[in-house]
């Protein structure tokens, strides 16, 4: 009901007359709807989100990079961006497979995730493209990407090992070695528009949570956050120099989580306030008539509500599959003209 009634409004019909305030409207609504998930994993599950490290500014553009720990790891990514009042803008770079998956793969389309084939030849076109268009400094940007590429698994840290020993990389044991191609397309294309990177660790206890585990709250018990802000005069520019920088990141990171693995935790915690239970009620009340409201007419009006949300779903579905996106009038004009 969200992606139909908000959604395609919001970023479909409003982005053909400006992008600018397509995006906010799509914040405003989706930003609402995603912090159901960490008022379920902290209030309602009583998973303890821990931050450590550097404190974070509201509202900055950013480039996020972090390990990929299991499949949900991007899921507790939302904690901090709700505290930070940029939930709504947060967008990843996923596997183009993904974004072909019914309805989730609408939400995906909707909030601009950047999918991948995880080859360069074929990824880079699409993703300079799509970076070019996250350029203006009036919209808050939280773009996340995990290097590794896929999530961490004993048989892949193997593989990894054994590259890496063959190439005289380092030796990694809880990260895998970083693809390079994807952050510095990044660096590259946002550099003038960036106000930091943020370099993310994530660390659980007692042990890693599958997507169920998360919705009913088996575990983890504890999800541990530690957060280096860089900036982005601190990165070097040639590409060369980026990936350097980049593989010497993962090697500290590495460092890190054996640590947090010995110890129990990162070191300078507590950055973060909990969130506020009242507002998190609030919202979810107010999101819940909202979907309850659009459901009702949806199945119980007129035929004409029965032929919208038909006519979305078709767009939708076709518009994911093959990675379409409106053109501003004003834009389309600009380029007859």
């Amino acid at each position: 009901m969200m992606i139909l009634f908000c959604g395609f409004p919001s970023a479909i019909i409003l982005r053909l007359f400006s992008i600018h305030y397509s995006r906010k409207a799509t914040s405003f609504f989706f930003g609402a709807w995603l912090s159901l998930w960490p008022f379920l994993f902290e209030k309602i599950n009583k998973t303890e989100v821990i931050f450590s490290g550097d404190t974070v500014p509201e509202r900055e553009r950013v480039l996020l990079i972090s390990n990929h720990r299991t499949e949900v790891d991007w899921m507790y990514l939302w904690d901090l961006a709700l505290r930070k009042g940029c939930l709504g803008y947060i967008k990843y770079i996923l596997k183009s497979s993904l974004m072909k998956l019914p309805v989730f793969g609408w939400g995906f389309y909707i909030l601009e995730f950047i999918p991948v084939e995880r080859r360069w030849e074929v990824d880079e076109q699409n993703m300079r493209r799509v970076l070019s268009t996250f350029k203006d400094p009036l919209d808050p940007l939280w773009l996340v990407l995990f290097p590794e590429g896929t999530d961490f698994t004993e048989q892949k840290c193997i593989r990894s090992q054994k590259y890496a020993a063959e190439n005289g990389l380092p030796i990694l044991k809880n990260v895998l070695l970083p693809k390079s191609k994807g952050f510095c397309a990044c660096i590259e294309e946002l550099r003038g528009s960036l106000d930091a990177v943020y370099d993310v660790t994530i660390g659980y206890k007692h042990r890693c949570p599958s997507f169920l585990d998360n919705v009913f709250g088996v575990d983890p018990s504890e999800v541990h956050i530690h957060i280096r802000r860089v900036t982005l005069d601190d990165i070097p520019t040639p590409e060369r120099e980026v990936t350097t920088w980049l593989m010497d990141t993962f090697r500290l990171k590495d460092e890190l989580l054996s640590k947090f693995y010995s110890e129990g935790n990162f070191p300078q915690q507590g950055t973060e306030a909990h969130l506020s239970t009242v507002k998190c009620l609030l919202n979810s009340i107010a999101i819940l008539i909202l979907t309850s409201t659009c459901t009702f007419f949806t199945c119980f009006s007129s035929v004409w509500f029965k032929i919208y949300v038909s006519l979305a779903c078709a767009f939708l579905t076709s518009a994911s599959y093959f990675n379409i996106r409106p053109i501003p009038f004003l834009g389309f004009r600009k380029a007859c003209l």
